[in-house]
């Protein structure tokens, strides 16, 4: 699976909003049928910034989302409200679903 994370810093008057602000994207990138997950989380150190983790079946389905309209309009409408170019980080990976942390199993 390809497997990405990307953080997000919203302009601070659009942080609150950003959920709604980005709704039709992720609604729709999650109907991709190669999509696994797409989630997005609040910085508890940072309002301003989202992360999103998300991650697609394999590499046709990475690039079925780039090339969807949806995600074609993402790039013209969500930069407005960014402080600046996303990071990323973006792996392809054995795997295609999240595995347990073993380290801090919950024995109950």
């Amino acid at each position: 699976m390809i497997f990405i994370t990307a953080k997000f810093r919203v302009l601070p008057e659009h942080a609150e909003n950003w959920p709604a602000i980005a709704g039709a994207f992720t609604s729709a990138t999650r109907a991709e049928p190669g999509c696994l997950w797409f989630d997005w989380s609040r910085s508890v150190d940072d309002p301003n910034e989202y992360v999103l983790v998300e991650a697609f079946r394999d590499g046709e389905a990475g690039g079925a989302h780039v090339n969807s309209e949806h995600f074609k309009e993402a790039q013209r409408t969500l930069p407005q409200y960014l402080q600046e170019t996303p990071k990323i980080v973006s792996q392809t990976v054995d795997q295609d679903d999240w595995s347990e942390l073993g380290e801090l199993a919950v024995n109950r």
